[in-house]
């Protein structure tokens, strides 16, 4: 059975998306990122940049010892070839999900993270950073309604990269994106809301979205921490 270390964040959601999805035995482990869990020690151990999700897989393909695997990219690229599933066997299938993954990694997942600082978290409201990042999740949509324009999934088929994605659309009203400009990223939308795996993988992070993970005193866990912060007794 896969440990997952996981809060319901859009890259928590990412993994148990995979996990519903491949029917996979697995146990949450919650890291309550309000509460400063990502800091512990025991999880910095398997998460170097005190960032969740990350994953011990007890039984690796190589039947080896129990691996950990950090960063949800990462995460999903390893599920995908232990199990063989949602990421193409061709050279060319591969290079095109991985892009989009990546895509996603640099790009929208970034520049969402930083439209949901600014617009929702930040103590002063600050116009040209909401402006930059709203205006960029703007552009990073209208590049994904692109890509969806003709294709079922971004890929063609059902991948990784659109489990990695979605999560970072649900939230599109906090971004101040509205679906209608964006007709195959609408379609798409849909269609992955809808999937069972989707509803599943949000049914089990829904215990943990009951506890606040923004408040006064989790604003100075989460947000302005610097690597003095971070460091560890003996280091």
């Amino acid at each position: 059975m896969i440990d997952l270390y996981y809060w319901p964040t859009p890259n928590g959601h990412k993994i148990t998306i995979f996990l519903e999805e491949a029917a996979l035995d697995y146990r949450i482990v919650p890291v309550n990122i309000g509460a400063g869990d990502q800091f512990k020690p025991d999880f910095l151990k398997i998460a170097p940049n005190n960032r969740m999700p990350a994953i011990i897989d007890p039984t690796p393909s190589d039947g080896g010892e129990p691996i950990s695997v950090f960063e949800s990219g990462a995460i999903l690229l390893y599920l995908a070839e232990k199990t063989g599933l949602f990421l193409p066997n061709t050279l060319r299938g591969r290079k095109t999900v991985t892009e989009w993954l990546f895509w996603q990694m640099g790009g929208l997942g970034p520049m969402a993270g930083q439209n949901h600082h600014f617009s929702q978290y930040a103590p002063e409201k600050i116009p040209y950073a909401i402006a930059r990042y709203v205006n960029e999740t703007n552009r990073l949509y209208g590049v994904l309604d692109r890509q969806l324009r003709g294709r079922e999934y971004i890929a063609g088929d059902y991948s990784i990269a659109d489990m990695a994605c979605y999560p970072w659309i649900v939230p599109y009203e906090r971004q101040q994106q509205n679906l209608e400009d964006f007709p195959h990223l609408k379609r798409w939308f849909e269609t992955m809301r809808d999937r069972p795996a989707v509803i599943r993988a949000y049914e089990r992070g829904q215990p943990f979205s009951n506890t606040p993970t923004i408040n006064d005193e989790s604003r100075k866990i989460l947000f302005g921490q610097t690597a003095a912060s971070i460091s560890q007794p003996g280091e």
